[in-house]
């Protein structure tokens, strides 16, 4: 069964902790001194959060799947998208190990379908960076642009109801 996953780079860990325990009315299943996450079943959702140095909102967009066979199944309902997907084999990436495939939708957004396998003690698997190695620390997320561009674009109607 498929997870959604949302992560969002904010500016004030501590506070955001404080804002979404409360909205989901659980603390998360993991705390780090850049980084918690929530697992969630009602609704299905792994949301993560992250204070690493970049842009502030939605860092990237994911389905996590239970398995790499479900893994497949979507990358190949990817393809049939016409998108470019960059695939990535037991990478170690907020803290945890995965086997993934990452994608950009017609508006810019990273898409990450992934299937974790272990957990890791940093958020890169790697030593804790210093200050002055954060910010390529902080983009192990999502790959360069330039390897998930999008092949075909779709059109997206606007609606004025959310804006």
């Amino acid at each position: 069964m498929k997870r959604f996953h949302v992560h969002v780079s904010v500016p004030d860990l501590a506070q955001s902790i404080r804002f979404y325990s409360t909205l989901f009315g659980t603390e998360p299943a993991v705390t780090k001194d850049d980084y918690a996450k929530w697992m969630l079943d009602d609704p299905r959702i792994n949301f993560a959060i992250s204070q690493r140095g970049g842009a502030v909102g939605i860092n990237h967009l994911g389905l996590q799947t239970d398995s790499d066979e479900e893994l497949e199944g979507l990358h190949a309902q990817l393809q049939q998208a016409d998108v470019a997907a960059h695939a990535e084999s037991e990478v170690s990436c907020c803290y945890a190990r995965s086997n993934k495939y990452w994608v950009t939708d017609p508006t810019g957004i990273a898409w990450e379908t992934f299937h974790s396998l272990s957990s890791v003690p940093t958020f890169n698997g790697e030593a804790q960076p210093d200050a002055e190695s954060t910010a390529a620390a902080a983009a192990c997320c999502v790959p360069a642009a330039s390897t998930t561009t999008v092949s075909a674009r779709i059109p997206v109607k606007s609606a004025a109801c959310c804006s």
